[in-house]
Order: C-alpha cells, then sequence, then structure tokens
C-alpha cells in the first residue's frame, strides 16, 4: 500500500531485534478493474480490491462501550505489503483502515517512516480484544510505537478516529 513504510520490531528475549518491511501493491490484469474478472461467477466470491494498493478489502467490526462500528479495511497480509503499508498515501476515508494480520502472534512495535496521514495504531491480542492504542501517530516520525503483548493484528485508523468513536483497550475487534 501507498501508506506508510513503517518498521517492525520483534522483541526477542534479551534483545532487539529490528527489521524494514516493503511492500509492493497487488497486481490488477490489463484491462480489469480491482476487484472485477472475466468471469461472473468468480467474481461473485471474490474479494473486493483497494483502487489504490490492489490489496483485499474486508469489512472489521470494533465492539465496545458506545456499540458496534464497521470499517472497510484493507488486508496486508505478506511481509512485504506489512512493510510498505500506508506510506505515501495522502488520505483516508473515515471508515476505512488497513488491518496486519499476525500469525503467531507476538510483541511488535510500529512507526511512521513515510507515512503522510496521522494514524491511531490500535494492537490486537489473540483474544481479538484492544491490548493498546498508539493515538493520533505524528506524520514521519520514526519513534517506534510498541504493542503492551503480544499481537495477533494491528489495525490502523486515521488519527482521531479510535477516540471519536469511543474505542478504548479492552474492546473486541472482529475481521
Amino acid at each position: 500500500m501507498k501508506l506508510m513504510i513503517r518498521k517492525v520490531v520483534f522483541r526477542i528475549v534479551g534483545g532487539v531485534v529490528a527489521g524494514a518491511v516493503l511492500a509492493a501493491c497487488s497486481p490488477v490484469a490489463a484491462g480489469d478493474t480491482p476487484g472485477n474478472t472475466a468471469d461472473p461467477a468468480a467474481s461473485a466470491h471474490a474479494p473486493r480490491l483497494h483502487p489504490i494498493s490492489g490489496l483485499a478489502v474486508i469489512p472489521l467490526t470494533v465492539t465496545g462501550a458506545r456499540g458496534a462500528h464497521t470499517f472497510q479495511v484493507e488486508v496486508a497480509a505478506t511481509a512485504s505489503e506489512q512493510e510498505r503499508g500506508l506510506m505515501f498515501r495522502r488520505a483516508m476515508g473515515a471508515d476505512e483502515g488497513m488491518i496486519f494480520p499476525t500469525n503467531p502472534p507476538r510483541r511488535t512495535a510500529f512507526w511512521m517512516r513515510n507515512t503522510v496521514i496521522g494514524l491511531d495504531i490500535l494492537f490486537i491480542g489473540a483474544d481479538h480484544k484492544v491490548l493498546n492504542i498508539a493515538r493520533n501517530a505524528v506524520p514521519y516520525d520514526e519513534t517506534p510505537l510498541p504493542s503492551a503483548g503480544e499481537a495477533a493484528g494491528v489495525l490502523e485508523l486515521n488519527a482521531g478516529r479510535a477516540a471519536e468513536l469511543g474505542i478504548n483497550p479492552g474492546d473486541t475487534v472482529q475481521w
């Protein structure tokens, strides 16, 4: 995706190993528009693809004290997709985001290198509960923003969106 370049930091007993991730957009065949295929039956079951990143877009719901809110999120599933993240992206809709599934769950940290827009970064535990939120992450800042435990996923939303919707640690995230 073109939102940000991020560095994923893995904590290992007695030390920290850091790796930079660089992801490429998924290709779309010539003549096709994202999400469309020549076979109508196949396209009915194919995931919708984001027009900029080419990544699959799925619904993701966060449920908390104020109720449930559904977002349409891009799935950064591979290491290269996760490395690229939202780097260089200039805008994102209010109900859009990006999910970074992590299997197996692990401690992680994100940074905002080459990320143009401010973000809320939600770290999600194996129980699908929000562990912690790095609110209003500053564009281009390379300070690592760590998870408060082993994360099974990381959700990025526009900066301030979590507070606006009352999303807090302990809320449930399903995708």
